[in-house]
């Protein structure tokens, strides 16, 4: 009798540690980038948002982060995140096209004047972050819980030659995410479009498989770029989006304060990883450190003319043809926010 006491206070006594834990959520976050806050404005992102649920929630919800390609490609942990294998994943444009192409919209060269300008409607704050994020939530059935850019404008590197017009891009092989508007541009320009995805970068512009990327600052130097590319121009010819996804019904599935608690944590993160793009830009680690390494000129307002001239029709074309007037509407929405 004293053992099958015993053994029903013992039963009893799991029940009440295990009850927190069955009652604890787990929210899983993959991306791309350095885990470090201070190397990648993800890396910064999923850190603060970490800090501040667990926090928030009294440990209700705790995070685990997967950086550096950990669960996959891009656009396989999108999926992952749509089936629910992964609650939430920091994606690129690359990665989400596969699963709503409209993000092509953001390819329109030298559509964006300036750095302020794009923070403005690349956010869901605003009133075509909603029109996005609405129309993303309607086509894949996964919640964007936050909206910014990639890191900021793109440059063009190559380990070729320097590039001051237009004719410098005859023949050149640049890798593009595999993202036609992207291959456009480079076509456009005489370039040679080499889509890859990010994990097989690095390997193609070192053994020449690529002779060049395109991407922002801080990617080009996180990802260690100027090892393997000896000349850089800073063309700001694009800034394209990072999606932040999470899983509709493990969201329904917060409490409402739990909810709360996530939201405000979401823009506080977006706001870091602005933040450290910036401050990656300005600092060390960004341009000058690639300055020392590299090979780096800016175009003049002419040779930027000519870019603009000979490739943003090609890309408004593509996105007319292939998207259809959904991408029309989405991409004329953009344009006006912009002019706002």
């Amino acid at each position: 009798m004293r053992l099958t006491r015993t053994a029903l206070l013992a039963a009893a006594a799991l029940c009440l540690v295990a009850t927190p834990a069955l009652a604890q959520k787990v929210m899983r976050i993959a991306h791309l980038n350095p885990e470090s806050p201070f190397e990648s404005h993800s890396g910064a992102m999923a850190s603060v948002f970490k800090s501040l649920v667990e926090s928030g929630t009294n440990g209700s919800v705790t995070i685990e982060l997967f950086p550096n390609g950990q669960l996959g490609k891009d656009d396989e942990v999108i999926q992952m995140v749509k089936d629910g294998l992964v609650e939430s994943s920091i994606n690129s444009a690359g990665g989400l096209a596969p699963h709503y192409e409209l993000i092509g919209i953001f390819d329109v060269p030298f559509a964006f004047p300036n750095i302020a300008k794009a923070h403005e409607v690349m956010n869901l704050e605003s009133e075509f972050g909603q029109l996005l994020s609405a129309d993303i939530e309607e086509k894949t059935g996964v919640k964007v819980l936050g909206l910014l850019d990639s890191g900021g404008f793109f440059a063009i590197s190559n380990s070729k030659r320097p590039i001051t017009s237009v004719a410098d891009m005859e023949g050149l092989k640049i890798r593009t995410m595999t993202l036609p508007t992207h291959e456009a541009i480079i076509s456009s320009l005489g370039g040679q479009p080499t889509p890859l995805p990010w994990a097989e970068v690095y390997t193609a512009l070192q053994t020449g498989v690529a002779d060049g990327q395109m991407n922002p600052i801080p990617i080009i130097a996180f990802a260690k770029f100027q090892e393997v590319q000896d000349y850089l121009t800073i063309t700001n010819h694009i800034i394209t989006p990072y999606v932040w996804l999470v899983n509709a019904e493990f969201y329904d599935g917060l409490t409402d304060e739990e909810r709360y608690v996530i939201d405000y944590a979401a823009k506080v993160a977006v706001d870091a990883g602005r933040g450290i793009s910036r401050i990656i830009e300005a600092s060390d680690k960004g341009l000058p450190a690639l300055a020392a390494a590299m090979n780096v000129n800016a175009l003049g307002a002419a040779e930027l003319e000519e870019f603009r001239t000979a490739a943003q029709p090609a890309v408004t074309a593509l996105i007319a043809e292939r998207f259809g007037e959904d991408g029309t509407v989405m991409l004329e929405a953009m344009l006006e926010a912009v002019k706002e």
